[in-house]
């Protein structure tokens, strides 16, 4: 999830392109919970991490070349190696694993929560007070977490939902790594470099998790589906969106994620979606939008 400043952009009028952009991120990066929930019925975690980075370095490392990004994002090492931790190598293997005992959709809402913990984490890192509005809107989003928790995960299934909080923890971190150290940074060299790094951390480990028979053909389209559009496609429009109409405007796709993965898994899967699914996706967003604050920078999104 990478944080980004508001550039000159922000002042311009949305055009056509822009919205194109938004519209197809926003559907992208709510895809890929559907895509998890099918790929590990067949393949382990560890091994479809392995698949989605290794992939994702493949199609980016060659185009942040091109782009003169590789080399100088090597000069961030020590930052990109905690981004890298915090943002991909633990937080992918939990979601891929939680995917196995739990609803794609719930596992969508959940990660809705990231905007709230960002928000903790600026507060405590002293870049940003503690004002009425934000911890309003921390009590109404972290209700609708309890409440997915609560109403929405079955009894064997809610160390499942809680291991998708620190999912949503770890994206948060990963944010506040960039945004501490590696603003100065060329993005497309530090996501490319990091799916490399981390496809490198776990191929040892996915050697013993590699299937045993071909998976079936949904399974292997998930599974590419996932590394193909929804990482390497996925930031690269994350890029051409924030180039378009700015940084601040570009985070507001964050909102349309959780509702696009929540409409795939009741339609496409058949999961069930009661009022407390909607009350908690309802008050994630609301609290949400109170704790970050209208027109602030958050963070621009991310693979999730």
């Amino acid at each position: 999830m990478l944080d980004c400043q508001p550039r000159s952009a922000e002042a311009r009028s949305v055009t056509r392109r822009g919205r194109v952009l938004f519209v197809s991120l926003g559907v992208i990066w709510g895809l890929p919970y559907l895509l998890i929930k099918i790929a590990v019925r067949q393949l382990d975690p560890a091994f479809l991490v392995l698949v989605r980075t290794a992939g994702g370095a493949l199609l980016l490392v060659p185009v942040a070349w091109a782009r003169g990004e590789l080399r100088p994002a090597l000069r961030f090492l020590k930052p990109l190696v905690c981004y890298t931790i915090a943002e991909l190598a633990v937080p992918w293997w939990l979601l891929f694993d939680a995917e196995r005992h739990v609803a794609s959709s719930l596992a969508g809402l959940l990660v809705a929560s990231v905007p709230l913990v960002s928000a903790v984490l600026a507060a405590l890192a002293g870049g940003e007070a503690f004002g009425l509005r934000r911890v309003a809107g921390l009590l109404v989003g972290f209700g609708g977490v309890a409440t997915l928790v609560g109403f929405d995960a079955a009894g064997s299934s809610v160390l499942a939902a809680l291991s998708i909080g620190v999912v949503a923890i770890g994206y948060a971190v990963g944010a506040f790594v960039v945004g501490r150290h590696l603003q100065d940074a060329p993005r497309l060299g530090i996501v490319a470099l990091s799916l490399a790094l981390c496809a490198a951390g776990y191929a040892p480990i996915a050697a013993f998790e590699v299937p045993s028979h071909l998976p079936a053909g949904s399974v292997l389209w998930s599974a590419a589906a996932l590394t193909v559009v929804c990482t390497a496609v996925a930031f690269v429009l994350a890029f051409a969106l924030i180039e378009e109409v700015g940084a601040v405007r570009a985070t507001v796709v964050t909102y349309l994620n959780p509702a696009v993965a929540l409409v795939l898994g009741v339609v496409v899967l058949g999961e069930p979606a009661g009022p407390a699914t909607l009350a908690g996706l309802a008050l994630i967003l609301f609290g949400s939008f109170l704790a970050t604050g209208a027109g602030r920078s958050r963070s621009a999104g991310s693979a999730p």
